[in-house]
């Protein structure tokens, strides 16, 4: 099992990690071609400074991807924080610490780029993902809210 720094040639696969569930069936559109909006989404991502879609893989074979990004802060004396989103393993491989060792490869990253903390939001319908961050450390400190301006149900 290896980490690596997604590539644009990834994106059918990420999408259909990402489209692999019940809320993501929802959301995203998996389909062949893959719609122009994940590639401009992947560009974006790749040109925001401290910002990537994590791999792990096995035998290139993509297991499980998340999206990671460092974000400065004023509050907290200048603290830097990670903020993790759109973490998925493949529904085969759940189950055999993938995810363990995903989010632990990220936030080894997030403590080297001086990050003081990891944050990360889940759906309230993912009660699976909720006890599986709890048991890695994080603690629901704080209620999140959203506002959508273009998708219900995100």
């Amino acid at each position: 099992m290896k980490f690596r720094r997604a590539t644009e040639a990834d994106l059918p696969e990420i999408v259909r990690l990402l489209a692999d569930d019940d809320l993501g069936a929802k959301r995203e559109n998996f389909t062949e071609p893959l719609p122009d909006c994940y590639y401009t989404a992947f560009r974006d991502i790749e040109n925001m400074p401290n910002s990537q879609i994590l791999l792990v893989v096995d035998d290139e074979k993509i297991l499980g991807c998340l999206q990671l990004m460092i974000l400065p802060g004023l509050s907290i004396q200048g603290m830097k924080r990670a903020q993790i989103e759109g973490v998925r393993v493949a529904k085969k491989y759940r189950g055999q610490k993938i995810g363990t060792s995903l989010l632990k490869e990220a936030i080894k990253i997030a403590q080297l780029a001086g990050c003081g903390l990891v944050q990360l939001t889940t759906n309230k319908q993912r009660q699976d993902a909720y006890r599986f961050y709890r048991k890695l450390g994080f603690q629901p400190s704080h209620e999140g809210m959203k506002l959508s301006l273009t998708i219900d149900n995100v």
